[in-house]
């Protein structure tokens, strides 16, 4: 059920975060998104009564952790290792481009 509620998250929002508020490594992902024009939906976990089954409901779907966990046109990318390794290499911008704005601040 949880599984569910997490994917019609990213699939009706075209790149969604479930970040903690206190997390830096979500707020590094958070900046370096709106650095490359794109304004991701943040999901802050830590403030959902849910958070908790939230997370397990992520691991189970294979999301190896920690937090945050990234979604981009529905399917998950993963953590901030697997998001900074695809801008690393070129591939996260091309993922992000139907999501580019213009003015993004």
């Amino acid at each position: 059920m949880m599984a569910e509620k997490i994917l019609k998250l990213a699939s009706d929002n075209g790149i969604m975060i479930f970040s903690k508020s206190s997390c830096c490594l979500c707020y590094a992902v958070q900046i370096l998104f709106q650095e490359l024009h794109v304004k991701p939906n943040i999901y802050e976990i830590d403030r959902d009564p849910e958070g908790k089954e939230i997370e397990k409901a992520l691991m189970r779907m294979g999301f190896s952790g920690p937090i945050p966990a990234v979604f981009i046109n529905g399917k998950m990318v993963g953590s901030t290792n697997e998001v900074m390794s695809l801008h690393l290499s070129g591939s996260l911008i091309p993922l992000l481009k139907p999501y580019h704005q213009a003015n993004v601040s």
